[in-house]
This record gives C-alpha cells, structure tokens and sequence, in this order.
C-alpha cells in the first residue's frame, strides 16, 4: 500500500513503503506531475502488486494524483487525519504523514475513507469563475459610484435616477464625449475617464459571468432537470446544492444527513422549563445560503408559501423560527429530487 503526501511549496509526493506490521522501511519523493505520477506508480509496482493506495488531501493537492491511480485500476482512499494534538506531538513532515497512511491510520484511531470522485468538478470550476467575477464586479460598481458621490453635481443630475444598467452603459461612453483633453476642467475629465474605465471594467466581467452562468445551467438542465421545476430554485441554487451532495456522499443517509450538511436542522436550545430551537450555525454556508435564496423567492411569490407563513405566524412563532422551518422544508425537496440521480455524471 502507498500513501502520498503533497506539499504546495515543493510540488513533491512523499510516498512510503511500510510493512506489514507498520513499520517505514523507506520513503521517497516524486515530482507532481504526469511524469512523476508514472513514477510512483512504477516505483509501488516494483514492490509488488498494487491494489489500494492511502493520498492525504483527494480533493486538493492530491486530486490529480487521485484521478492518475484511479485511472490505472488502483483503488484510493482518503486519510482522515487525526486530532491536532497527535500531530504537535509527533510533529509535520512528509516521511512522518506518509507512513501514517497505509500503517498508522488504524493506530490512530482513524478509518480512511474511500476517496470521492467528485461530481462537482465541472460545476465548481465555472461556479468558481463566475463567483469571481461576481465579487470583482460588485467592488467595481461599489468604486464608480463612489467616484459619483464626488463628482461634479451637473454630471451627478445627469446620471441621477439611472438604474445600475443604464449608468454603466452611459458612463462607458463617457471617456469619448472629452475629445483630446487639451482644455476644460481636469478633474471633470479626470472623472470621466475614471467612471468610463470603470464601467468597460463592469461591462466585462458581466460578460465574464454571463457565459460560465450559462455553462451551469446547462449543466444543471442536462443531469437534474426536475430541480429546476419547484418555485424559487435557480440554476445557480441548483448548482450550489448539487456540488454540495456531490461532495459528501457517503455522509447522506437520509434527508437529515442533507440538513444537516447545508446547516439547517433544528439545533436543541433549552434552559430550565424553557425549551426551544435554534438556527442551526455550522453545515456548508453556501449550500445554506442557497436554501436561504430559495425561500425569500418563495415568500415573495408562492401563494403556498405565503399561506404557511401566515399560519405559522398565528400560531405564535416569530419570523426566525418560520425561516427556519422552510429551509428545511426545501432541503428536504431538493435532496428527494436529487436522490434519485447519480451524484457523478459523465464530465
């Protein structure tokens, strides 16, 4: 068995060779590449036969070696580590980690778990490049009109009332309204050539949105289709959602497992005779914040789920405690439509 250790820094694998018994009878390092992985995997092989083999971070540094050995029929699992008070006291290195993997892990008190082949890969490398281009633009549009609130109060009430579309698009042709800029006022046309960078910036990364945007949902319209159906669920919801069951599988029992992974099952509250529950702060916070969208859209316009926020709030329970209610009423739908696809679609 060979387990694998993967420093950013060095760009190396550790991998050792332990015996039967758990003790290192070597380690030795290969580069992070296809060649080194061809290496490795020579270098097990000579040993014996390989069959299985332990890689310390399966969704990180070591996802392209996981991906390598899968595809050469060997069989990987994922370490769980265990507690940081082991690690302090034997310290961190390669040759220490990489021993751990195939003899130490059951010493540790900790079962490697068989690695994921993670069904989110496509979706999370485009939901990844538009959340970036998201973030960025939003900086951008937050910096123009920052730059607006300065400006010359003409070219304030010319841009006044201007939804956020409109201004980018008016204050885009602005650079081209100053001529040559040898006369006027130099902070005016300072302001206009700032306010036109700006704005070309946002037209762009709009762009840049726009088509991984697309790209997700055809992703979410060719593998689950019925997400798309209920109120309230988006293609960007969706994708969320379905990157987080992708990435924890194994832990999905039931619908429960479900909430409690996105963070929204009920948390026990109670002091004395006082008994209550609480919203539950841990889980994925994207997939939480997924449900959250879900059911704001709802509320503004389900009927049903209007009429249920109506009724609960007659029976006396405050706004929090309804939310709470139909994000796990939407967890549980989202996982019952979803339960029945496979969790990795051909990429």
């Amino acid at each position: 068995m060979v387990a694998s250790d993967t420093e950013s820094l060095c760009d190396v694998h550790a991998a050792a060779e332990v015996s039967s018994l758990g003790e290192r009878i070597g380690t030795y390092s290969f580069p992070a590449t296809a060649v080194g992985y061809r290496e490795l995997l020579t270098w097990a092989r000579g040993l014996g036969t390989v069959r299985r083999a332990v890689v310390e971070g399966t969704g990180s540094f070591g996802a392209a070696l996981s991906r390598y050995l899968l595809a050469q029929q060997v069989e990987v699992f994922d370490v769980n580590w265990p507690d940081w008070s082991d690690r302090r006291r034997r310290g961190k290195s390669d040759a220490a980690d990489a021993q751990l993997g195939p003899g130490g892990v059951e010493r540790a008190g900790t079962r490697p778990g068989q690695v994921r082949r993670r069904a989110g890969a496509v979706r999370r490398m485009f939901k990844l490049a538009k959340g970036s281009a998201v973030k960025t633009r939003t900086q951008a549009t937050n910096q123009l009109k920052a730059v607006l609130v300065t400006a010359d109060p003409v070219l304030r009430e010319e841009l006044a009332g201007l939804n956020n579309r409109a201004l980018v698009r008016t204050c885009a042709r602005l650079a081209d309204n100053d001529g040559d800029g040898g006369g006027g006022d130099v902070v005016l046309q300072a302001t206009h050539v700032t306010l036109s960078l700006l704005a070309q910036r946002i037209e762009q990364l709009t762009g840049q949105i726009d088509e991984p945007n697309q790209r997700l949902t055809c992703l979410v319209e060719r593998h689950a289709p019925q997400l798309l159906i209920p109120v309230g669920i988006g293609p960007d919801s969706a994708v969320t959602l379905l990157i987080t069951m992708g990435d924890k599988p194994e832990r999905l029992k039931n619908e429960a497992s479900f909430a409690a992974l996105c963070g929204v099952s009920p948390v026990e509250y109670s002091s004395g005779r006082r008994s209550s529950r609480r919203l539950n702060h841990e889980g994925d916070r994207q997939a939480n914040a997924a449900l959250h969208r879900i059911v704001f859209t709802r509320l503004r316009v389900d009927p049903r789920t209007q009429a249920y926020y109506e009724r609960r709030t007659q029976e006396g329970k405050t706004r929090r405690e309804i939310i709470r209610c139909l994000k796990r009423c939407a967890a549980r739908e989202v996982f019952n439509l979803v339960r029945t696809v496979s969790t990795d679609p051909p990429l």
